[in-house]
């Protein structure tokens, strides 16, 4: 510091940038080439492979961690880890606390990329990882808050800027959801269940589910976006105003709208209302962010038109409007009838996480690869290249979803002139959509190319960056301490704004009081009050053998192709029996209500086929529904049941409240064997000839949970 200015020095950690800009090439590349892999086995179900590790159900949810956690995760950090010292005018608070958050989040990806292969697994969308991982999630996630928080100490400029207010919001509200989702109990290293059952963690985890996209894939992207965009066009924000608006706005309303995911299920009607109307709401702050981004780049349209980092922004940002009026219009429940469980929702899921995050994150490593490693990029030809691939890919995605999405609600809806199914057999539906389905190989090979060229066109630099010997020093800045003063503020045009932006406690304090509100609100009338949920007499707990069985169906990810819920439609009941009621899963930890259907809905399976039929099912779909595309199980024939965590896993249900009583606790597994050689009897006696041990086979499981579904309640034959 001298005498004279008053000013000092500051060293920006570029490095650990550099190290998350890394990760999220190496990462996207994992993610979108797992995605390509699930693609084509829908498309053609022998790439299945017949190895358990190697099938959809087990694929998917890592294609949606690495895509979410990996990809979407290492942008965010990167880009705060750059945007946040730049806007603080202070280094990270923490040199150490940085290397533990980066090589943390990527020993938790890695741990993912492991776990949930294997089928460990707790089936929550988006939230999938066992205890042990989530443990370490938080860990790494308050070492992140210590060491932004701690930077916003010591900060060197007063005035926090508006994408610092979207990065606050994330780190609070993600810690509150995670912590609050994540509740269970364990009954070893990899297994537990929810501390939450049926309608009420339904409810906790669409209020997680909704907002890990809200608050992981929105917010932190829109700060990214109002720090790079104008950044990249060299203008200023269009306008300060809105910005206040639409942060405020945005916080407050998007943390009610998770029950919009639970329309038409059993849900109380109160919650469902609750959701679609916050959901139509946010089509205001949303629409009044993507316009704040657009209009920034008045002035800079020349530019536009040769800069393909301005050509990802704006690409990202109307996909984030398109996705932002899509989501409202698909909780309105005229809508979502037609399109929930569809394909549709796939289309539209992919439009924001590709089209928005994907872009912004590709636009945002363009710009900043040559601050990072002191050259230009390699190839400006392959990064327009790359946009067109991209582009041409994500359209070709979307559109082809949207069509096959449309195409299933109408064909499950039709009736002939006479009152009957006009497509009883659900396969019907699934051959219909195999063109979509190879359309949407190609727009994702296309989208995975563009990645592909990403990833040369970053390695190169690095490259170039290397034989030029280029110094990567971390860059140091002149800067006077605490340039606002916070006398000026009343000159601004948003005088009281200003002096909380001065505030970053306080103003930390708003931001936590605006997202807490939402979700109690909505779930803990629910959750903590049990006489909301009406029990029903001949609901039983599931009994040891079909408790495995269950476990087996999560492990396999057969939630992801098959839902268990029927909704109170006439072409519902029709195709699968009475409608589900709340009563009916109050002893299922984690629910299994699905999102998609690319089977049929199988909460009244129980019953509908015999034991024959399940077994010739599982080991060769296409024996009992030619032109299944669903792949075959022939390892659960092989594999013995694993019965050494069934006492344990009784135990924990009667503690969650589940009425066993102790004589069920301690004769788990004898209760268990006596079932088991039940249904193996069936099973030869239907016509199988049983092999040597069949008994303890974990097929015999299986078959035991999937004819127990929706058998609880008596309908009255109409």
């Amino acid at each position: 510091m001298t005498a004279q200015d008053n000013t000092e020095t500051v060293r920006y950690d570029d490095d650990i940038v550099r190290k998350f800009v890394l990760a999220t090439v190496l990462w996207g590349l994992v993610g979108m080439l797992v995605g390509v892999i699930i693609a084509l086995q829908l498309a053609h179900w022998p790439l299945n492979f017949g190895i358990p590790w190697l099938t959809f159900g087990r694929l998917r949810p890592l294609h949606t961690n690495a895509v979410i956690f990996a990809f979407a995760g290492n942008t965010i950090f990167a880009g705060i880890y750059y945007s946040h010292q730049r806007l603080m005018k202070a280094r990270m608070f923490s040199d150490l606390l940085s290397k533990i958050h980066f090589w943390g989040w990527q020993l938790i990806i890695v741990s993912a990329a492991i776990t949930l292969p294997l089928g460990i697994t707790v089936s929550k969308e988006y939230a999938e990882l066992e205890w042990p991982i989530d443990i370490a999630i938080t860990l790494i996630w308050v070492v992140f808050a210590i060491n932004f928080f701690g930077t916003l100490v010591k900060r060197r400029e007063r005035h926090i800027y508006v994408a610092v207010w979207f990065y606050m919001a994330t780190i609070i509200t993600v810690a509150m959801l995670h912590i609050v989702n994540s509740l269970a109990l364990p009954v070893s290293p990899w297994k537990s269940y929810s501390v939450f059952a049926g309608v009420q963690d339904g409810l906790v985890q669409w209020w997680y589910g909704h907002n890990a996209v809200a608050f992981f894939l929105t917010t932190p992207f829109l700060g990214l976006m109002y720090y790079f965009m104008p950044k990249a066009a060299e203008r200023p924000v269009y306008s300060y105003r809105l910005s206040i608006i639409h942060f405020w706005s945005l916080v407050f309303i998007y943390i009610w709208s998770g029950p919009h995911h639970l329309l038409y299920t059993s849900l109380p009607e109160w919650a469902q209302t609750v959701g679609v109307v916050f959901s139509v709401a946010l089509i205001a702050p949303s629409w009044g962010g993507m316009i704040n981004g657009l209009l920034t780049l008045r002035g800079a349209w020349d530019k536009l038109r040769t800069d393909p980092v301005l050509k990802f922004f704006v690409v990202g940002v109307t996909f984030y409007g398109m996705s932002t009026f899509e989501g409202p219009m698909m909780s309105i429940k005229a809508i979502n009838g037609l399109t929930h469980f569809t394909d549709y929702v796939i289309g539209h899921v992919h439009g924001g996480a590709l089209g928005w995050n994907g872009f912004l994150a590709f636009g945002m490593i363009y710009y900043l690869m040559p601050k990072l490693w002191g050259v230009p990029v390699y190839s400006k030809r392959l990064m327009m290249t790359h946009f067109w691939t991209a582009t041409i890919g994500i359209v070709l995605y979307i559109t082809s979803m949207w069509t096959a999405g449309i195409t299933q609600g109408l064909m499950w809806r039709a009736f002939t002139e006479d009152g009957l199914l006009k497509y009883p057999e659900f396969i019907e539906t699934v051959v219909r959509l195999i063109p979509f389905y190879w359309v949407r190989v190609l727009g994702g090979v296309l989208y995975l190319l563009g990645m592909i060229l990403m990833v040369y066109n970053v390695v190169q630099t690095v490259k170039a960056s290397k034989a030029q010997g280029v110094d990567l020093s971390d860059p140091s800045f002149q800067v006077r301490p605490l340039s606002a003063d916070p006398e000026d503020y009343h000159h601004s045009p948003n005088p009281w704004h200003r002096k909380l932006e001065g505030r970053p406690v306080t103003f930390a304090l708003f931001v936590f009081l605006a997202v807490i509100i939402g979700g109690p609100v909505t779930y803990i009338p629910l959750v903590a009050v049990r006489s909301n949920i009406p029990t029903i007499a001949s609901v039983k707990p599931y009994t040891p053998l079909e408790l495995e069985g269950r476990d087996i169906y999560v492990r396999e990810g057969c939630y992801t192709c098959h839902s268990q819920m029927v909704r109170p439609f006439r072409d519902e009941v029709v195709r699968y029996g009475e409608y589900s009621k709340a009563g009916e899963f109050v002893y299922d930890r984690p629910f299994q209500f699905g999102s998609k259907r690319t089977g049929p809905d199988l909460h009244r399976v129980g019953g509908k086929y015999n034991n024959f039929w399940h077994y010739r099912h599982m080991l060769d779909p296409r024996s009992t529904t030619p032109d299944s595309i669903m792949p075959s199980y022939s390892w659960l024939y092989d594999d013995d049941l694993d019965t050494s965590l069934t006492k344990k896993k009784i135990k924990a249900f009667k503690t969650m409240g589940a009425p066993y009583s102790e004589e069920e606790v301690n004769e788990a597994n004898a209760l268990l064997d006596a079932q088991a050689k039940k249904v193996t009897d069936q099973l030869v006696e239907e016509g199988v000839q049983a092999p040597p041990g069949l008994q303890k086979k974990e097929i015999i499981a299986l078959i035991a949970y999937l004819q127990r579904l929706g058998t609880d309640i008596k309908v009255a034959a109409k």
